[in-house]
């Protein structure tokens, strides 16, 4: 495995990270580096999965970078420990991810083949109303992809902002209101990190 930079002292991490909090964008990239150490460790643990090592260090160091951007320094914790946990969650995501790509039978699969000779596929034989099942399919896979992007895509906050007013993971939905009561900020606030989402969400549809 390729050589990393050395972490950073506890003092280092305090100054680049105030550094950063000031604007600086040479400090979050230093703060990145200096903890790349710290992703190699982590893939590690995942390199039996037969997954290449290359692609886990990007997908690790991804979740390093969210750990920066969202590190708040004033939980009285170190953004090691922090990062710690985004790397593995990332990794961890795509590995479900894909796991479950894998199990998934495509429904254009050719399962045999009629009387005449004639290939039959899984959509064939599928029991649906007439045009339905392209639209179902259409749907069921804008929902994955939904859910995918919100994971990977937001910040923990706009994460339980959507979460909270569209009832996503079968929560109960609330009004901005009740959600800016609850989170203890201000609607129209609510209302910002909702319309952000969003928009970082539409991209993708």
């Amino acid at each position: 495995m390729k050589s990393f930079p050395q972490p950073l002292t506890a003092a280092e991490e305090r100054y680049y990270m105030q550094k950063y909090t000031e604007g600086d964008l040479e400090a979050k990239h230093i703060l990145i580096e200096r903890n790349l150490r710290l992703v190699a460790h982590i893939v590690k643990k995942y390199q039996s999965f037969e997954e290449d090592t290359e692609d886990l260090l990007s997908i690790g160091t991804i979740g390093l970078i969210k750990a920066v951007v969202t590190f708040n320094p004033d939980k009285c914790v170190r953004l090691g420990t922090y990062a710690a946990r985004c790397i593995e969650n990332e990794i961890l995501m795509h590995l479900r991810a894909k796991k479950k790509s894998s199990r998934e039978i495509s429904l254009y699969e050719p399962i045999g083949t009629d009387r005449e000779g004639n290939e039959i596929q899984l959509f064939d034989i599928i029991e649906t109303e007439e045009d339905d099942a392209h639209k179902k399919v259409e749907l069921r896979d804008d929902i994955r992809m939904l859910y995918y992007r919100v994971e990977s895509e937001l910040s923990p906050r706009e994460r339980l902002v959507l979460k909270m007013r569209y009832g996503l993971y079968n929560e109960e939905e609330y009004t901005q209101r009740e959600i800016a009561k609850q989170l203890g900020i201000s609607r129209s606030y609510v209302s910002r990190i909702e319309k952000s989402a969003i928009e970082k969400l539409r991209e993708y549809f």
